[in-house]
């Protein structure tokens, strides 16, 4: 009746995996008891859970990175704390069974429920202001993309609760996880778990992707777009071809584990290489899926507060678009050492090293916008400020594992986990931050408390320095990644200083926690009356702050490359706004509820297939093609507001910018 699930199934015998899952439990029962007490549940069904407005998909995208960082970065802490203790012979505190599902874990929540998930809730946002529409393409699509991730994120969670998550590393190599050496279900959480938060990410690609190419506002020409447009266009132009790779990779993977399929048994024909080669021709591209929108990030806030426009725009252009190009023919400079022979290691390390070249022109840019700008040291800035030194760091280090010869002593050591992390905190994660903290007032109306954003950024900026430059050093020292204990005692102080550092990140994401828990408590003091509070150039600031739902209540009319600078500063000459438009009504998409029931099915499905529950997988199936059926038939789609309330939502808007106008003379 329940396949494979049993009371066996629950770690009673490990204490750290049901002390976490009963914290777990608590915070989530007493989350939605608080909810349901205070009733505010049908205001959260309503207007969030239910939503398609493109905006509150993006907070609610933007909010489950942040739960999840708090998830991966506590298998972090574990991770760090047990090697500071686990050293000259000492066993410390997790068992290998539990270390190999924590840095499995770890990996696979870091790159895909946080990175990703940040970066796609920024793009889903940001894109259709910056492009004067109203929503993205296909609203609803977009409501289930967010919920299939949920659902994945789900799972991944459940899997500490019922049974064990994979121990076989982020990328699931085979043999490893293959039935014979991996005949627990972790390895099932993990691969059901991904493809369906990857079907959710590759609907969103197509829908974004979609939106920049065929929604953009009257006279938003290509060459007119913000740059964060541009680079949301190459990353999901690269979900779009990266995603379904490893989606066939990960089926191919279930086919061997669940029917007998041998695609990757070398014993019974099949070529575990094979799954490398396809797994990292998704990874790499994977690579700059997210670092792409970070540097879009850096571009906007940069220009913004060095007050010029962004220095060498077309060739900035090019450089994102060079990169979405070359980012396909470099994945094999991830395994140098599995003897693909010297011509062909030689032609993907040449390629790595060109594709660290429109890398470089975007850092230039950067540093020319800065120079001769009348530069505002606010906390986006010092995030932006952070990356380009420590990811400069962390490309240079990633060229030199791009030699061959140097790739065969460094890798599978720290050396390559420092590298990686130096890219991906210092580039995804920094961008993520400076844009939660620019964006935010835009999102809800008020600024965040800037001391407390400046300690968090400090905090982190240090703590990553001392956590991970030690790795560097034990990568030369010859210590290799996954070790749940040392037994090189001249190992010992390095392993502690970086045990350091994790402690001193941990302050960071305090600090984080404190201001935005300030921000909310003095938000009166900073409401962002005029919604412009940075001085922005890009159509996201002519709205109100928060935007109405319709997001404008004329479609704007775009003049130049900088969208809203040119008639903001107009208007600031003549101290008068343009004439009043004339207001029409306006359709809108009707919430509903589609994408959190899709995921509601989802998450039975994936459950039912990783426990052999196979009468659940039936119910799921046709819960699921009922919702298609239901969401499909329905007679109305679209709610209009009508007329007037248009009018006054925009009239408010005109009256507090023409009442902001005497105090903005700043020089154009």
């Amino acid at each position: 009746m329940l396949g494979k699930l049993t009371w066996a199934a629950i770690p009673l015998d490990q204490p750290i995996p049901m002390a976490a899952s009963a914290l777990m439990i608590v915070a989530i029962l007493g989350l939605l008891a608080w909810v349901f007490l205070k009733g505010y549940f049908p205001y959260l069904w309503k207007e969030w859970i239910t939503s398609v407005d493109h905006k509150r998909i993006g907070v609610m995208y933007v909010l489950l990175a942040c739960v999840m960082l708090l998830r991966g970065f506590t298998d972090a802490i574990m991770m760090r704390s047990q090697l500071a203790l686990a050293t000259a012979g000492a066993p410390g505190y997790l068992p290998p069974e539990h270390y190999d599902q924590v840095f499995s874990a770890h990996g696979t929540i870091m790159i895909f429920f946080v990175a990703m998930t940040f970066m796609i809730g920024l793009m889903n946002f940001v894109v259709p202001l910056q492009l004067g529409v109203r929503d993205v393409a296909f609203p609803t699509l977009n409501s289930v993309s967010f919920w299939l991730t949920a659902s994945g994120v789900l799972l991944v969670n459940m899997s500490l609760v019922v049974g064990e998550f994979a121990r076989t590393g982020w990328l699931a190599y085979p043999p490893l996880s293959e039935l014979k050496f991996s005949p627990g279900v972790g390895v099932d959480y993990y691969l059901w778990a991904l493809q369906i938060s990857g079907v959710g990410t590759l609907l969103s690609g197509v829908n974004l992707a979609t939106t920049i190419l065929k929604m953009r506002t009257k006279g938003m020409t290509y060459t007119r777009m913000p740059i964060f447009c541009w680079t949301a266009l190459a990353s999901n132009l690269l979900i779009i071809a990266a995603f379904p790779i490893l989606t066939a990779t990960f089926a191919m993977l279930l086919l061997d584990r669940y029917l007998g399929f041998h695609f990757f048994t070398n014993e019974a024909g099949g070529n575990p290489m094979m799954y490398i080669n396809l797994i990292w021709a998704w990874g790499h591209p994977e690579v700059y899926i997210l670092i792409l929108p970070a540097f879009g990030v850096f571009s906007e806030v940069i220009s913004t507060f060095s007050g010029k426009p962004l220095f060498g725009y077309r060739s900035m252009i090019a450089a994102t678009m060079v990169i979405c190009l070359l980012s396909f023919v470099v994945w094999l400079h991830h395994f140098f050492t599995m003897g693909a022979g010297a011509d062909v290691n030689g032609f993907f390390g040449v390629m790595t090293m060109i594709i660290a070249v429109p890398t470089g022109v975007k850092v230039f840019n950067w540093l020319f916008t800065l120079y001769g700008g009348r530069v505002r040291f606010t906390t986006p800035l010092l995030w932006s400020l952070a990356f380009m030194v420590t990811f400069v760091i962390g490309g240079m280090t990633g060229v030199l594992m791009a030699v061959p010869p140097a790739d065969f002593v460094l890798h599978n050591s720290l050396f390559l986990v420092a590298h990686f992390h130096n890219v991906v905190i210092g580039g995804v994660l920094f961008g993520a931050f400076a844009g939660y903290t620019y964006w935010f007032p835009k999102a809800f109306g008020f600024t965040l408390d800037e001391t407390l954003g400046k300690w968090a950024c400090g905090c982190w900026v240090a703590g990553f320095y001392v956590a991970f430059m030690p790795l560097y050093a034990l990568g030369l020292m010859g210590m290799t990644r996954r070790m749940q204990h040392t037994d090189n005692p001249d190992w010992t102080p390095m392993l502690l200083l970086a045990g350091v550092g994790a402690l001193i990140i941990l302050c960071g994401i305090g600090f984080q926690i404190a201001q935005l828990v300030v921000s909310i408590r003095t938000r009166d003091r900073r409401r962002d009356l005029y919604g412009d509070p940075w001085d922005g150039r890009s159509l996201e600031w002519a709205t109100s702050s928060p935007p109405p739902s319709f997001n404008f209540a004329v479609m704007p009319d775009v003049e130049g490359e900088e969208a809203y600078w040119g008639v903001k500063q107009k208007a600031i000459q003549n101290q008068t706004l343009v004439d009043e438009p004339d207001y029409q009504p306006i359709e809108m998409p009707k919430n509903n509820p589609t994408g959190v029931v899709t995921a509601f099915f989802a998450t039975v499905m994936g459950f039912a297939m990783i426990w052999h529950i196979w009468w659940m997988v039936i119910l799921g199936a046709v819960g699921a093609f009922a919702t298609f059926v239901v969401f499909a038939w329905r007679d109305v789609t679209e709610d209009e507001i009508p007329v007037e309330e248009v009018a006054r939502i925009d009239r408010e808007r005109r009256r507090t910018r023409l009442e902001a106008l005497p105090t903005l003379r700043r020089p154009a």
